[in-house]
Parts: C-alpha cells; structure tokens; sequence
C-alpha cells in the first residue's frame, strides 16, 4: 500500500473521515437532521446529515484504499471533485436554507484543501494505472 500515493491517500483520509463521522454523532443532540446550523466539532458545524456523508466518504476512501491502486485513483479523483463542488457552493449558501449539511467557513476550507489534495494525487501519482470510477 506505500507503493502507490492514491492507496495510501485514500486510506488515510478514509480513517480520518470516518473518525470524524463517528464524533459528530456525540455533538448533534438536539440538531434537526439537515438543520443548517448544526454544533461544532473541532470548530466544523456538523449536523446528522453531514455524520452520514463523512462516513460515506470514510467507507468509499477507505474501501478504494483497501481495494487497490485504480480504485484508490477512481475514488480520490471522484471525492476530489464532489469536494470541489461543495467547496465553492458552500461559500454562497452559509446563511441560507439550502445549507442543508450546516456547513461553516472552516468546513468549506477543508473541503476545499481536502479536493485539492485528492484531485492533485488523484490525477498526477500512479499514471501508468488506469482510475477504476
């Protein structure tokens, strides 16, 4: 798994995207499940709808990690891009209804980092392997 930067990328944030999905469940007591203000954790909003898509994402990164090299790819390159999207929507939907996972300026930075990383591994290591979407 250390021999490709895709595997090893998409287990790591894997992990860490389901961590993060498992300790939003103990702050949201009391949140409304697309609430578009949801409690804090580690200083990102989070409300039961985004626990649901960070563990998503945990098991699809995590999964492709485990898989292989062209899933790993597949799967950086797919998040990456989804991320991207959220990224920039989130920046025009902070105080308005359709911020249905309660996204916040420092969720949208991280989304944002995070699509860059994914994109950029996704798209330049591992180029003699074909991304399995």
């Amino acid at each position: 798994m250390t021999n490709s930067p895709n595997r090893l990328l998409g287990v790591v944030f894997g992990v860490v995207y389901l961590l993060v999905g498992l300790l939003g469940w103990f702050v949201v007591g009391g949140v409304g499940f697309a609430e578009s203000h949801g409690k804090s954790l580690l200083g990102f909003d989070v409300n039961p709808l985004h626990n649901i898509v960070h563990l998503l994402v945990g098991l699809a990164l995590l999964g492709a990690g485990v898989a292989g090299t062209a899933a790993a790819k597949g799967a950086n390159i797919a998040v990456g891009a989804v991320y991207l999207v959220v990224g920039i929507i989130g920046l025009f939907i902070l105080d308005s209804d359709a911020n249905i996972l309660a996204l916040n300026g420092a969720d949208n930075v991280l989304h944002l980092a995070s699509a860059l990383l994914l994109l950029g591994v996704g798209l330049s290591q591992d180029r003699a392997t074909r991304a399995r979407l």
